[in-house]
């Protein structure tokens, strides 16, 4: 008999290079996932096919339960930018995030990648947690500098966001 407490004992939801038939999933699991940004289905369906070798779902039981979206920077190819990061209510407290993290990183897209960074706002408590948890597992530090003022160009519509810069320097443990 399986004990749901048992962390042994839970499944991990399985991971994969999206495909562009995922757009619409990925934009309905975003959209349960407040406060998420929303993008539009369309924007969603492009991160799946164009973005797709740098972007990651996890299923559980052929439901989206996790999304990464991410891409080399065109100007900086040793940068990943992690633009969102989505975990459904019902795969959250498994360590899905920094999962989804390691698994595209490891991919041949990701091969000259020495850094990640992400832009988060002050109150996104669940973000903070994730990158800083990755941070700890490539023992390294968040460099944390605010990016996109909410002044300057949100015009008072949208909270700062900090961008943070997290260094690779346990390149080996990725493979492993």
């Amino acid at each position: 008999m399986q004990n749901p407490a048992d962390p042994r004992q839970i499944a991990l939801p399985a991971l994969r290079t999206p495909s562009s038939e995922d757009g619409a999933r990925i934009w309905e699991l975003v959209r349960s996932c407040r406060p998420l940004d929303e993008n539009s289905m369309y924007c969603n369906l492009l991160q799946c096919d164009h973005f797709a070798d740098t972007c990651v779902i996890a299923e559980l039981s052929g439901e989206a339960v996790g999304w990464i979206s991410a891409y080399v920077m065109p100007n900086d190819p040793e940068t990943l930018f992690v633009w969102q990061v989505a975990v459904s209510e019902k795969a959250r407290g498994r360590g899905l995030g920094a999962l989804m993290l390691q698994s595209i990183l490891r991919r041949s897209a990701c091969r000259g990648v020495k850094r990640i960074q992400t832009t988060i706002t002050a109150d996104n408590d669940a973000s903070w947690a994730l990158f800083g948890k990755f941070a700890k597992l490539q023992d390294s530090q968040m460099d944390i500098q605010p990016y996109y003022t909410q002044a300057l160009h949100f015009q008072d519509r949208h909270k700062t966001e900090n961008l943070v810069t997290i260094a690779l320097r346990a390149r080996a443990r990725l493979a492993a």
